[in-house]
C-alpha cells in the first residue's frame, strides 16, 4: 500500500509539472484558484512564525543591551579610576611647579576662526580661515584645534589668512617624543603620514609613542599634541597626526610669543 501510495505521488507531481509548463487555460485556471484558496490560509499560518521572529529579535536585541550596558559599566569605572589619578597628578604637578617657580604657558591666548577653503593637491596642503589682521592673527602663529596640531600662518589679509598644514611639503615642526624626550623634527611630504628626521642616534621610536612639539624656533608652544607614531622601520618613522583633516572645521589660531632675554619683550 505504500509503494503504491508513493508511485502515485510521483505520478502527481509529475503531471503537475506538465500541466504547470503546458500553458493550458484550464491548469492555469485552476492553480489561480488554489492560490487565492491557499492564501489567506497561509498569511494566518504564518503570523504565529513572524510573532515568535519578532519575540526572538527583540530578546536578542535585550541581550545586546544588556551585554552593552554590563561593558559601559566597566569602561566607566576605569574612566573614574583614571580620573582620579589624573587629579592627582595634576595636584602634585601645581605643587611641583609651585615650589621649583616654573613659568608655565597656560596663559596663551588664542582666535577662533573658521576654515572657509582648502587648497589640496599633489603639491600643496593649506588652509584658509576666516580670521586676518584685523582679529589680530600674524605670520607664524600657531594653529590647533581640540585634537592637536593644524600647522601654521604663513600669509595674512586683512579678512584672512592661509595656514600652511604640518602635512605639507614645507612644513618643519620641532617636536619631541614625549616618553623619551628626545628631540626630532617632523616634515611634512604632501602625504597623510609626515616622517620624523633628524632624530637622535640613540633613539628608539616605536608605534604607538606620542609626539608633542618641542617648543624650540619660539614658534610652537611646548607641549602640544601631534600624532603618535605609525610605522618605526628602517629609519623611516611615520606619524600619524591626531588631527581629522576630513572634518576641520574651527581651529585656534594661538597668540603666543617665546620667553625672550629682553625684560620688555616678556609683557602681557
Amino acid at each position: 500500500m505504500n509503494r503504491f501510495s508513493l508511485a502515485a505521488l510521483v505520478a502527481a507531481s509529475v503531471m503537475l509539472l506538465a500541466a504547470g509548463g503546458s500553458g493550458l487555460p484550464a491548469v492555469e485556471r485552476a492553480r489561480t484558484a488554489i492560490l487565492d484558496v491557499a492564501a489567506p490560509v497561509l498569511d494566518v499560518l504564518s503570523r504565529p512564525v513572524a510573532a515568535v521572529n519578532a519575540a526572538l529579535e527583540e530578546a536578542d536585541s535585550v541581550l545586546r543591551v544588556y551585554e552593552e550596558n554590563a561593558r559601559l559599566r566597566e569602561e566607566n569605572a576605569r574612566l573614574m579610576h583614571w580620573q582620579e589619578v589624573a587629579r592627582q597628578l595634576e595636584r602634585d604637578n601645581a605643587q611641583y611647579r609651585s615650589l621649583l617657580s616654573v613659568r608655565s604657558h597656560d596663559d596663551v591666548r588664542y582666535i577662533t576662526a573658521r576654515v572657509i577653503g582648502e587648497s589640496g593637491g599633489p603639491f600643496v596642503r593649506t588652509l584658509v580661515l576666516a580670521a586676518g589682521e584685523r582679529d589680530g592673527v600674524a605670520p607664524q602663529q600657531a594653529v590647533v584645534n581640540a585634537r592637536g596640531l593644524v600647522g601654521r600662518v604663513t600669509e595674512t589679509g586683512r579678512n584672512a589668512s592661509r595656514i600652511l598644514l604640518i602635512t605639507d611639503l614645507n612644513s618643519r615642526v620641532p617636536v619631541l617624543v614625549e616618553d623619551s624626550r628626545r628631540r626630532a623634527i617632523l616634515s611634512g611630504d604632501n602625504t597623510a603620514r609626515p616622517r620624523l628626521e633628524f632624530m637622535e642616534a640613540e633613539t628608539r621610536a616605536r608605534p604607538g609613542d606620542r609626539i608633542v612639539t618641542s617648543g624650540h624656533g619660539g614658534v610652537f608652544p611646548p607641549g602640544l599634541p601631534v600624532g603618535v607614531v605609525a610605522r618605526a622601520e628602517q629609519g623611516d618613522v611615520r606619524i600619524r597626526p591626531f588631527v581629522e583633516w576630513s572634518r576641520l572645521e574651527m581651529v585656534n589660531v594661538l597668540r603666543y610669543s617665546p620667553p625672550s632675554l629682553d625684560p620688555g619683550a616678556n609683557g602681557p
